[in-house]
């Protein structure tokens, strides 16, 4: 087999792929879930902005830690020979199959193994030697579920296992974001011609089995179904395309324009001047397509059928293909759910994209899956990959299997869902996995907290699942271990490792370490509740397959994404050898031999908290479970509780603040064993009873009873912590407890004590230094410094010395606060040379912050000098009685006392209001049970979602944001399963969607639906939400508001307050007055909330005054409750002229309006409707004729009728009302009237000018509608044939003549009369002014676009044979106008 080329089927033809030069990948080049991090200097934005390092740029739907990749260098020209590709996509993939398994390293000039194995490094957690002694203890046999960002089937290596057997047994979108609606079904007619979802005509393969005739039919945007990066790369490619053939009608139509100024050198008449005019909109119009260019994508129509035995789907990718006999839907090979025949698709040559196919709900719902990034594919194989022709390539358990389970969601750039989580849990344990990797996670508010990681510890136990995730990429500091990985007690988590090999090879350093460390961006322990946090570590990095799509087979990815499949592919190796050997699985047990078997890294105590137990050790872990393969497979969970004190409970000791850290404390520490579901009463619950000797690693300051006797009920014992002879610092301890019966079995479990005694700031003014400290590559030093009371701020400054080459340092800060995230700041700072620089950041009075000050791992390596750093810190603090302002919305003020307990500060008060919340209840709200086996919880519940309807307009563009304050901003830990919203017009095109994490999207006027959609499986829960309120979110500009030194000075004007030096201990108060009436934004409802942020002091080394609370580090939030509107004037009972008539004359008039507004209210549905319509239209003529406002609504009724049979019969009932309105109006008089000027306080006048101009408009609706009517009129006889020369001539006069009368009214090019415009130009074949003229009234649309506009625009765009862009507009159509909503 030619290992350059990756084999691939797209319909059977074989072409060879682009060639791949060296380079270094940036970090932005990908589509990043959120784990993974990058050597290079590039680093990415976490979404929270609390957690995000202030060098990089935002990156929405990733939770990313300093995370990026890069690229392998290589010397290859064919870095990627992606091929068999052909014509569109169709089955390829499965076992054995099509794809070649590996990326060749022939081509690679290597003279030394170690760089390959550094590539893939297992070597440091003895995988290699472990594989080398049994060569069948390499996974086989496990099955690895992987939680990720999805899967390329097509990647090198991941196509068989080391013994042959299918790699991947399943490939699973969990998220929904591929899902397409197929419930539509179709009948083939007799020349096999189906008509897809698009509206496209589609020819399905007479070979196709369908016993049922029935094809479903569904469609999809395919941009929804690439990552970013390939759909920038798609459009790229498609833009020149598009550009070229552009350039060729740009060029017809200039010489045509050149050919006509040639032939006529004068051009004075008119009809001339007008043909003139359209060569010249031609040529306007097309170099005007060109700027407006905005590729949404081709769609692709999607067929499902059951071909009698499973349900089978076809693509027909036409829209992706130059070559229009290419991506035909009847040339494409069936696939069906990738679990049955294990085959894939490519959508096409230019993108070499894979996909799978799922179908569910009895073929209703298909899912076409593809990666949201290539980060999963990446991790799947540092676990599992398998290169026959370069074993030192391998992952770390090549003959493991593995389920891909997306839950990075498409639509939110790669985000994990709650949908997605659940879904995932769910087909790992139908499929029955013994492990599950998941490189994902976030920040969280309370560690071991939540439905997701109920549903995880659920399955742990019932199921003996192993789960492996990643602790987060978050450090250098402390507490920044990320849910689930670091805080949840039934997931094992991994932290980040380097050695010197990886950093010489993978990282290609000039000079690397002298020894492992771990990275400095890994997250650290201990958990809040002072856990240990990060289990175990492993390799943080690997040059690894990814896909085919990025026109490359490998490249280099780091992080604890990365970690983590390390160890879950040693895992792997473990569970392979336990099958084999008849040794009892247990997530229990394999967790106990990792700890205790891990070699440790780094010399202290506290190097724990960095690495966990340490790096682990496959070997011994194995002779570790094969020699105590017989002891209970008990889990002990563990309760810890302040004595006295029942809540809140830990599972850990950590003292950190105040006094709590420095006096001598008891604790009780309840011991609970738990075994796995179906463990025998009799066999193990019973007999369990272990005697066990408690330890303490520092008797002086933990200490523990001797001995505890542990039976299945569990038992408590005291603990007494006493660090008051403890120096200032981080300290770390452990008490465990060991088996006397047989010790060797290491400890049984171990509780973590992290004491932190933190530095006081006695000075005043509040300053701290640190001193010389001296770094070299991946030193860090840590200070840990009690804030001082009255600090809100503090500003520092670092002063660099003593080095030759630039340096790259993190700094961070972190605080812990009840029942909140870690508050932490980050930085990144590069030093090119000695040098200073400042920062400043908000602090929390009293609370103890750590100061982690870190040079990054691979920063000055091949440099001797070290890095000498100076850093001081000055605490800053204006404190105010009132932390969150509330302005209830009357003309009261809110007295605000200021103080300065530390020194004297400048207090300068600036408070905005930005933003305005608008509540909403739902308008509608439907609960149902999900009916597919994806979900389906472990105990057999189904899955129910509510989904609630809220309305909203907005009278101008805006960008809007919806809020829900009970579930935003978090997905661990909350008990909701998930939510999800789309925003949608009335032609149902999609605006935006999101979920917990909502951003703001431009919308523009109009009336809009949003829906959110919630899923939980206990309906009494979902009931309550029902009634849930949602605030819409808009920016409105600043309102500044105004401070006032007396209480009546929002109402007087006086006493503006400016400033003020505040003297310490001395308190001053100012007033913060409302905004005035005249600053409330347009559209502000009773009951919405104005937000905003007010901020105190300023920087010391900032000269500037603050204009936003924004220039300043620590701002607070207030708001502003809307007052009810102001009541509108009683309209007077009747105007003079009503009183001037007599009252039977006043009850004519009201009896007539009464009829003409119930004639307009009738139903004309049926023909005896029709029939009573017309009657009472006669009837009303009678006794009112020529009155023109019952002859206009006599014209609107039959305009409303949209199911005329006869259509030419149909119209000329309408030209024949048209001409009874219009013959109802002396227009001799209306047009004289309408040129004169009435007094504005004449009242009568003024009446008399509404009703005059009323005639006119309905005058000129007539006229118009006339016109429209004519003219299709003209377009039915013209289809039909039925039109002679002399009556044709005679419509166009007529025509001509109906259209010179409306000119006399209205502008014929407004919006409301330009479609008559266009029609007249089309009618005169003068195309190119037609569709000017339209295209102006599309541009001006200010509602919901306009369906009838887009359809007309299209057809002239057919008449004038421009291609492109009938094709670039029928794109458009199905984003404009779709046929539904898309599914959640």
């Amino acid at each position: 087999m030619d290992l350059s080329l990756l084999q691939l089927q797209l319909h059977g033809v074989l072409i060879k792929g682009p060639s791949c030069r060296s380079y270094w990948a940036s970090s932005s080049s990908l589509s990043r879930p959120r784990d993974f991090i990058s050597s290079s200097p590039f680093l990415l934005h976490r979404r929270l902005k609390s957690f995000g390092r202030r060098s990089c740029s935002r990156s929405r739907g990733i939770r990313l830690r300093r995370s990026g990749s890069s690229a392998m260098p290589c010397s290859s020209s064919e870095t990627l020979t992606a091929s068999r590709v052909g014509c569109g996509g169709g089955g390829g993939g499965g076992a054995g199959g099509v794809g070649a398994e590996n990326a060749s390293v022939a081509n690679f000039k290597l003279n030394e193994s170690t760089f390959l194995a550094s590539l893939m490094p297992k070597k440091e957690i003895s995988a290699d030697r472990f594989v080398e002694a049994h060569p069948e203890y390499d996974g086989r046999g496990v099955v690895i579920a992987i939680f990720d960002s999805g899967f390329d089937p097509s990647a090198a290596g991941l196509h068989v296992t080391s013994d042959g057997k299918p790699k991947v047994l399943d490939v699973i979108d969990c998220t929904g974001s591929g899902d397409i609606d197929t419930s539509t079904v179709v009948k083939a007619n007799e020349d096999g011609h189906i008509r897809g979802a698009s509206g496209v005509p589609l020819v399905v393969n007479s070979s196709w089995k369908n016993p049922t005739g029935e094809w479903r039919v569904g469609c999809k945007l395919v941009y929804e179904l690439f990552t970013s990066d390939l759909t920038s790369r798609v459009k790229k490619e498609r833009r020149k395309n598009w550009d070229e053939k552009n350039q060729e009608e740009i060029a017809k139509a200039v010489k045509n324009l050149y050919d006509f100024d040639q032939k006529h050198s004068k051009v004075e008449d008119a009809k001339l001047k007008k043909t003139r005019e359209d060569l010249q909109s031609k040529v306007d119009f097309l170099k005007k397509q060109a700027d407006k260019y905005e590729d949404k994508g081709p769609v692709i129509d999607a067929v499902v059928w059951h071909d009698g035995e499973v349900w089978r789907v076809a693509l027909d990718t036409q829209s992706l293909e130059e070559d229009p006999d290419c991506g035909k839907l009847a040339d494409f090979f069936p696939l069906t759910n990738y679990r049955i025949e294990r085959k894939y698709g490519v959508f096409s040559r230019l993108d070499a994209c894979s996909f799978v196919t799922n179908v569910y709900d009895e073929g209703n719902v298909l899912s076409i899956v593809t990666d949201s990034s290539p980060h999963g594919t990446h991790v799947a194989g540092i676990a599992t990959a398998h290169h026959p022709e370069e074993h030192l390539l391998n992952g770390v358990a090549p003959g493991a299997q593995i389920v891909s389970c997306k839950i990075g969601d498409s639509r939110l750039g790669s985000m994990e869902t709650g949908t997605g989580l659940t879904r995932a849990l769910i087909a790992a344990l139908e499929h029955k996995c013994d492990l599950v990797n998941m490189s994902y996670g976030e920040p969280a508010l309370l560690p071991d907290y939540g439905r997701f990681v109920d549903l995880v510890t659920e399955a742990v136990n019932k199921r003996r699942l192993v789960f492996v995730s990643s602790a987060g990429n978050s450090g250098p500091a402390l507490t920044t271990v990320g849910a689930p990985g670091g805080t949840t007690s039934s997931i094992i988590g991994v932290g980040a490792y380097v050695s010197p090999a990886m950093a010489a090879g993978a990282h290609s350093v000039v000079e690397p370490p002298s020894e492992g460390l771990e990275y400095t961006w890994s997250s650290r322990g201990p958990t809040s509740d002072g856990d240990l946090g990060v289990c175990i570590s492993a390799p943080g990095g690997a040059v690894a397959p990814v896909p085919t799509w990025t026109l490359q087979r490998r490249m280099l990815m780091n992080g604890t994404s990365m970690a983590s499949p390390s160890a879950c592919g040693a895992i792997a190796l473990l569970l392979s050898a336990m099958k084999a050997e008849g040794i009892p699985v247990s997530p229990y047990t394999v967790r106990r031999a990792l700890e205790n078997t891990s070699t440790p890294v780094g010399d202290l105590p506290e190097d724990k908290l960095t690495t966990g137990q340490g790096l682990m050790q496959v070997d011994k872990a194995y002779e570790y479970l094969k020699k105590f393969q017989d002891c209970p497979c008990v889990f002990y969970q563990i309760k810890v509780n302040l004595s006295g004190k029942t809540i809140p409970s830990s599972r850990g000791i950590y003292l950190r603040e105040g006094t709590a850290c420095r006096q001598s404390t008891e604790w009780t520490v309840q011991v609970d064993p738990k075994f796995h579901e179906g463990a025998s009463n009799l066999k193990e619950l019973v007999p369990f009873e272990e005697c066990l000797e408690l330890h303490s690693t520092d008797e002086g300051v933990v200490r523990v009873p001797d001995y505890l006797l542990l039976t299945h009920n569990g038992r408590s014992f005291n603990v007494v912590v006493d660090p008051s002879n403890l120096g200032e610092g981080v300290h770390y301890f452990e008490l465990y407890g060991i088996d006397c019966k047989a010790p060797e079995r290491g400890p049984l479990f171990r509780i973590p004590v992290t004491i932190i005694i933190p530095e006081t700031v006695g000075n005043r003014p509040p300053v701290i230094s640190f001193q010389q400290m001296s770094f070299i590559s991946g030193h860090i030093e840590r200070r840990f410094i009690e804030v001082p009371h009255g600090a809100t701020w503090a500003e520092a400054t670092m002063r660099t010395s003593g080095f030759d080459t630039t340096r790259r340092f993190y700094i961070d800060t972190l605080q812990l606060c009840p029942l909140r995230r870690p508050i932490k700041w980050e930085s990144s700072s590069t030093f090119a040379s000695p040098s200073a620089k400042s920062f400043a950041f908000p602090v929390f009075s009293g609370q103890t912050m750590e100061l982690a000050i870190a040079q990054f791992w691979s920063s000055g390596l091949g440099s001797r000098e070290p890095t000498i750093v100076d850093f001081e810190i000055a605490f800053h603090g204006i404190g105010v009685d009132k932390e969150e302002l509330l302005l209830d919305g009357s003309e009261a003020p809110i007295k605000v006392e200021a103080e300065a307990l530390l020194a004297s500060e400048k207090l300068v008060p600036v408070a905005v209001l930005n933003k305005i919340r608008v509540p909403y209840q739902p308008i509608d709200a439907q609960l149902k049970t999900l009916s597919s086996g994806r979900d389906r919880l472990l105990s057999g519940k189904q899955i129910l979602a509510l989904t609630l309807t809220f309305k909203f307009k907005l009278d101008d563009a805006a960008e809007v944001k919806p809020y829900i304050p009970l579930l935003n901003n978090r997905i661990y830990d909350t008990k909701f399963e998930s939510q999800f919203f789309m925003i949608s017009d009335a032609n149902k095109r999609v605006y935006a969607m999101g979920d917990v994490y909502p951003e703001s999207s431009k919308l523009p006027k109009g009336e809009y639906k949003l829906q959110l959609y919630l899923r939980h499986e206990n309906v009494q829960l979902l009931e309550k939400l029902k009634q849930l309120i949602l605030f819409i979110e808009r920016n409105v500009g600043e309102v500044r508001l105004n401070l006032h030194s007396e209480p009546d000075g929002p109402v007087t004007g006086n006493g503006a307050f400016k400033s003020s030096l505040l003297m310490p201990g001395v308190k001053e108060a100012f007033y913060l007055g409302p905004p005035t009436k005249d600053k409330l934004p347009k559209n502000s409802p009773q009951g919405s909330v104005l937000v905003g942020e007010i901020s105190y002091g300023k920087m010391s080394f900032d000269d500037k005054e603050g204009k936003s609370p924004k220039d300043n580090p620590v701002s607070y939030p207030i708001s502003y409750v809307v007052p009810p509107n102001k009541p509108e004037e009683d309209k007077k009972a009747s105007s003079a002229s009503d009183c001037s008539k007599s009252v039977s004359e006043r009850l004519e008039q009201e009896v007539r309006d009464t009829k003409i507004k119930f004639l307009g209210s009738l139903k004309q549905e049926t023909e005896e409707e029709r029939s009573e319509w017309r009657k009472l239209c006669a009837c009303l003529k009678s006794e009112y004729p020529n009155y023109t406002p019952l002859l206009a609504k006599i014209l609107e009724g039959l305009l409303s009728r949209s199911d005329a049979g006869d259509k030419i019969s149909h119209h000329e009932e309408i030209i024949e009302a048209a001409n009874e309105v219009v013959r109802s109006v002396d227009v001799d008089e209306l047009a004289r009237f309408l040129q004169q000027k009435s007094e504005p306080e004449d009242e009568e006048a003024e009446k008399l000018k509404k009703n005059m101009e009323m005639t006119r408009d309905q005058l000129a609706e007539a006229l118009y509608q006339k016109g429209l009517a004519m003219a299709r009129i003209e377009n039915l006889k013209g289809e039909k044939g039925d039109e002679g020369e002399e009556e044709e001539s005679s419509q166009k006069d007529k025509f001509e003549e109906n259209f010179k009368e409306l000119t006399k009214w209205v502008d014929v090019k407004s919006s409301k009369f330009g479609t008559l415009t266009v029609l007249r130009e089309k009618r005169l074949s003068r195309l190119g002014t037609a569709l000017k003229v339209l295209d102006d009234l599309i541009q001006n649309e200010s509602e919901i676009a306009n369906k009838k506009l887009y359809e007309m625009k299209l057809g002239l765009l057919e008449e004038l044979g421009w291609s492109h862009l009938v094709t670039y507009e029928k794109q458009w159509m199905q984003v404009r106008f779709p046929k539904s909503l898309p599914l959640f």
